[in-house]
């Protein structure tokens, strides 16, 4: 590993904002805003949008798009002859 080239890591406490979770990893990014993290030390503190706590991937809420219920309400709406006029 060269010395002098690869950015400083620290820890840092990432907060979901969907969620409100919080985890403590070590990271290159930095913030001004600071949190007191369980352990009685204060980190720098990062609010995300979306992490492994609040995604559908993750949390197991993904619907499945059911593509012959979408074709069904196309042709309710819309009628027969509009899918098989040609």
């Amino acid at each position: 590993m060269k010395l002098g080239i690869h950015p400083v890591s620290c820890p840092v406490v990432f907060r979901d904002r969907a969620s409100d979770a919080t985890f403590l990893t070590l990271s290159t990014a930095s913030s001004e805003t600071t949190i007191d993290w369980e352990d009685g030390n204060t980190y720098p503190l990062i609010d995300v949008e979306v992490s492994s706590a609040s995604h559908p991937f993750y949390t197991g809420t993904a619907r499945v798009v059911d593509s012959a219920g979408r074709i069904e309400q196309f042709e309710r709406r819309y009628g027969r002859t509009a899918s098989t006029t040609r």
